[in-house]
């Protein structure tokens, strides 16, 4: 009786990356990675699960309603993270006396969420994260946006946009309006106006009882967007009289004032005070990245400051400012516009070819000679084939040079772009790929 074959799929809302996207993501994630370094932040990593008790009730009900939580072998109530800064501010509050303060840290992981799969939005996605915990000046806001721009800028990827607001501004407009004791359902409704626009939100903010005179209000001050960050600062000045509010908007002026200083561009930064964010824990600044050439996938990043996080854990007060980069939603949005086939590796590819049974330790020993370089990616073709399907395996893998071994002391460079041929010594090869390659040995 023939065995049942299993149908080969992935559950919903999770995909695979096939080679030449990883190549793409790769080089992606070693962009960031520089990126954060160069700003003097040091790497961390926490668990992809955590005590559900950890997890909960600091994203907000939404975030809890999606959390893919189970009971473990042990007996323990778990759940997988969805995002990565509250499981920062578990590790914050438990490894704090071994910290040195200010910590600038980095953290690239996977995190969960049971939300309704749609383009660009996965249940399992890729982010990378970099916050400043312990200190409140707002010149470490202004140091996470400009290492947010710093980061996209050297993808080199196309036009993006860093859009940027005040959970200050915001809570005094709600506040003056006598919303108060209703800020964070009110601020998730609008944090959803990209989505279902100013109908889906006045609708959302009757249900908790918000009169339809003072939705026109804060809709108007949400969409009072003008061409340059001043006229924005100045159409909102018009619409907010809270002291709370105006000192919101001081500011955010002096968080983009430093921004520039810094070297960032007015035109990519800029304040949106239609940015809210959902999530309950953020204090002061908060932003969101958007991809200009894919704006149907939504938010490829964004963060703000969470002055309160870590009081779950800890009587010590640790504030704090981060924002994320999520790699597998702009992954998405590159692929849609057919930008990840054109990846290219980190170093160039050398494919050594198989001849007889009996050059298999000549040929291990060629291909150790040029991976030694540390100049060049190399593949030893694994088992014998024809020489034809190994040249034919090297051109789909994107190989630069093919090495195939004439004999015990000469090997035959062809570089696969131009055709050319040349047959040198063994012992020359290491020397002459570099130079055939243009790459500097120094």
């Amino acid at each position: 009786m023939d065995r049942q074959i299993i149908q080969p799929r992935t559950l919903k809302g999770f995909t695979d990356v096939l080679p030449t996207a990883g190549q793409y993501r790769r080089r992606m994630l070693r962009v960031i990675e520089e990126t954060f370094c160069s700003f003097g932040f040091d790497p961390i990593q926490t668990p992809n699960v955590e005590y559900a008790e950890i997890l909960k009730g600091k994203g907000g009900g939404d975030n809890d309603k999606q959390m893919f939580e189970f009971r473990d072998a042990g007996g323990r109530d778990v759940a997988l993270r969805f995002d990565l800064t509250v499981p920062l501010a578990r590790f914050v509050a438990q490894h704090g006396p071994r910290l040195t303060m200010p910590l600038r840290a980095y953290n690239i992981g996977y995190v969960f969420r049971g939300d309704r799969p749609q383009k660009g939005r996965y249940r399992e996605f890729l982010q990378c994260d970099a916050d400043i915990i312990g200190e409140t000046d707002v010149s470490a806001d202004a140091e996470i946006l400009a290492i947010a721009q710093a980061a996209l800028t050297r993808m080199d990827f196309g036009r993006f946009v860093v859009r940027v607001n005040n959970r200050r501004m915001v809570n005094g407009l709600l506040n003056g309006l006598d919303l108060g004791d209703r800020i964070t359902p009110v601020l998730r409704a609008l944090d959803k106006i990209d989505k279902i626009g100013p109908a889906g939100v006045t609708a959302e903010l009757a249900q908790v009882e918000v009169d339809a005179a003072v939705v026109e209000r804060i809709l108007a001050v949400l969409a009072a967007r003008g061409e340059t960050n001043e006229a924005t600062f100045a159409a909102v000045a018009d619409l907010v009289d809270s002291a709370e509010a105006e000192a919101g908007l001081e500011e955010l002026r002096t968080i983009l004032d430093l921004v520039v200083a810094a070297g960032g561009d007015p035109d990519v930064v800029r304040f949106d005070p239609s940015i809210v964010r959902g999530l309950d824990y953020y204090t002061g600044m908060v932003y969101e990245i958007g991809f200009v050439e894919a704006p149907e996938v939504g938010s490829v990043g964004g963060g703000g400051r969470y002055d309160n996080l870590t009081g779950l854990y800890t009587r010590s007060r640790f504030p704090g400012v981060g924002g994320t980069i999520g790699v597998t939603r702009l992954m998405s949005a590159l692929e849609s516009l057919g930008r990840i086939r054109d990846a290219e590796r980190q170093r160039p590819l050398v494919v050594v070819t198989r001849g007889n049974q009996e050059d298999q330790i000549a040929d291990a020993r060629l291909a150790a000679s040029v991976r030694e370089t540390g100049l060049f990616d190399v593949d030893l073709y694994p088992g014998a084939a024809r020489h034809a399907a190994q040249m034919k395996y090297a051109d789909g893998r994107g190989a630069m040079f093919v090495l195939t071994l004439d004999d015990p002391t000469t090997v035959s460079v062809k570089e696969l772009r131009s055709g050319d041929r040349t047959s040198i010594a063994v012992e020359q090869v290491a020397d002459l790929l570099p130079k055939l390659a243009g790459i500097s040995r120094s």
